[in-house]
């Protein structure tokens, strides 16, 4: 049996929805969730080929599961992610997620793009057609993110629009250059013309007021950098769907469960943009959010809507969302509506279970070797100047947008050093593309870090080499060591490696399955942990603060930037 389930021809579909013939697979003894009435509704689900034929009814099918005890929910649609930050591949993010009732990821590969270019947007789209779930691709609009960094490619519109009509396409990705809109530049005017009346994807953190109006006039239709109720709710207003966000780092859910009612739900979606295999596999995915919004008070029926019904209707994916006829035969068979533990899952008709997962095609992966930096030693990370008053960038753990702190650092022998006493650690970014060379060092407080150094290439959105440390020798050795095992996370202490996870495939991907991944962040975290880091997601975290589209103050290999000022401090 092939991995994907054919589309029907459109009478057998009739014939079995009428139920003038055996159905290809019905599911017996399971109670429907209704989104449209918020009813448990005892039910056999009829299902031709990929497409969900039969239900409120009674029928015979050529082959039959027992559910019963069970609850059928709507497969769950993860509106805005990026699977490199998984850490894994198309394929086994597919396998490690699939079966928690994800069913569609709609993401934005703009991290192998910052790498490779458009061959690593092609890459996605060619997995996307091999998967079991359904992966929709969004073109990544912002490679590099802005001006204030080094990326290892450019996108400009004229690169994306041949790849506009993509049967896995959906529109264009978030677009982060927010001033860059308002402001009309004209590469992001080429990009925003070329999809007018198509989705475009948003992220616009703390835009409020008539600068929102401008840049949702744009044609901007979604957002998920909301970080508090009275944002989303002014964002809602305006005529944004608002994407509920808990990933690894950014944690939202809190702040915006208040706006999740019954009322609102037709216009919120959930996400979870980056989240490790780790975090998946010790909380969940969408099933964690789902689960945590209801333990906090939210309606199960507005929950499950935005976890479905919501996010299909806001990318206008008019054929997903409900367990009803005509629609694709996404299900997650669950426990509660409260516990939202799924022991079975359809995917266009497709049982995900081991044997469907094998019997996928594959893609060569692209982007490998693609680590080129100039070798660094520990003299590198001196911080020269005279001015005592030192901009220093404040970690908010739980969120990626971070403080722009001013510390009185005195320069000793011509150079600023760590000062542990006051969690002041050195952090510098190392351009890896092979194009400039280029590298900048400043400061950060937030990680408790006492001793060593940790390293990463996943340093978003340019992934160049962010290290941050309490020696400099360790950090040229972590920095160094990134480049001889192909990108990924190292951990250093007393110029040894005391634990690394190797991501060859663009420095951001591993090739090897989710669970030796997950197994290598366990001893990874551990291992910073020993060296003092307080944060529960050390590497994650790290990579934010690179990203110099999220206020207040953030690093690249070009210095430090004040993201309010959108300009690389002098």
């Amino acid at each position: 049996m092939s991995h994907i389930a054919p589309k029907a021809p459109l009478s057998r579909r009739i014939t079995q929805g009428r139920g003038a013939a055996p159905a290809d697979l019905v599911l017996k003894g399971g109670r429907v969730f209704d989104l449209i009435t918020g009813d448990l509704v005892q039910s056999d689900v009829a299902i031709c080929g990929d497409t969900i034929v039969g239900v409120f009814g009674e029928y015979a099918g050529q082959r039959e599961l027992d559910v019963s005890g069970k609850i059928l929910a709507p497969g769950f649609i993860d509106t805005h992610l990026h699977i490199e930050s998984s850490l894994v591949t198309p394929f086994e993010f597919d396998r490690c997620v699939t079966p928690r009732g994800v069913t569609t990821a709609i993401c934005d590969p703009h991290e192998i793009a910052n790498v490779c270019g458009i061959k690593g947007v092609e890459y996605f789209l060619e997995a996307s057609l091999h998967c079991l779930m359904d992966i929709r691709v969004q073109l990544s609009s912002c490679v590099p993110s802005t001006h204030m960094e080094t990326a290892g490619a450019r996108l400009e519109a004229a690169d994306l629009l041949p790849l506009r009509d993509h049967p896995r396409g959906i529109g264009l990705a978030e677009f982060m250059n927010f001033p860059g809109v308002l402001m009309q530049d004209a590469g992001c005017m080429a990009k925003l013309e070329g999809w007018q009346g198509r989705h475009i994807d948003g992220h616009a953190p703390l835009l409020r007021g008539n600068d929102l109006n401008g840049y949702i006039s744009a044609g901007i239709r979604t957002e998920h950098e909301a970080t508090t109720a009275e944002e989303g709710l002014e964002k809602l207003r305006k005529g944004m769907r608002v994407l509920i966000r808990e990933g690894s780092v950014s944690k939202d859910l809190q702040a915006l469960a208040p706006l999740l009612t019954e009322r609102h739900a037709p216009y919120l979606c959930l996400c979870t943009d980056d989240r490790n295999p780790l975090d998946i596999a010790e909380h969940g995915h969408l099933d964690y959010m789902i689960r945590t919004l209801i333990g906090l008070g939210c309606p199960p029926l507005a929950v499950y809507r935005a976890a479905s019904l919501s996010a299909a209707e806001a990318f206008g994916l008019k054929d997903r969302g409900l367990i009803a006829p005509g629609k694709r035969a996404d299900i997650a068979v669950i426990d509660t509506l409260e516990g939202c533990h799924a022991s079975m899952v359809l995917a266009g008709g497709v049982v995900a279970d081991a044997a469907a997962f094998t019997a996928r095609g594959t893609v060569a992966p692209v982007a490998r070797h693609s680590v080129k930096a100039r070798r660094v030693v520990a003299g590198d990370f001196r911080t020269g100047g005279n001015r005592v008053e030192t901009p220093v960038i404040g970690i908010l753990p739980g969120k990626i947008i971070t403080e722009h702190l001013s510390f009185e650092i005195a320069p000793e022998d011509g150079d600023k050093r760590p000062d542990l006493a006051r969690d002041l650690v050195k952090i510098a970014v190392i351009e890896r593309h092979g194009v400039n060379g280029n590298m900048a060092t400043g400061f950060v407080k937030g990680f408790g870090l006492q001793r060593g150094a940790i390293a990463s290439t996943v340093c978003h959105d340019h992934h160049n080499i962010a290290v941050v440390g309490a020696d400099y020798a360790d950090m040229a050795l972590a920095a160094n060591r990134l480049g001889e095992i192909e990108g990924g996370f190292v951990v250093v202490e007393g110029g040894r490696v005391l634990a690394e996870l190797a991501l060859p495939v663009a420095g951001l991907m591993s090739l090897e399955p989710f669970e030796t991944v997950r197994d290598a962040l366990i001893t990874l975290r551990a291992a910073a942990k020993g060296l003092g880091v307080a944060l529960e997601e050390p590497f994650l975290q790290l990579a934010f603060l690179c990203l110099p589209v999220i206020p207040h103050l953030k690093i690249t290999d070009m210095g430090m930037v004040d993201v309010d000022r959108f300009e690389v401090m002098p």
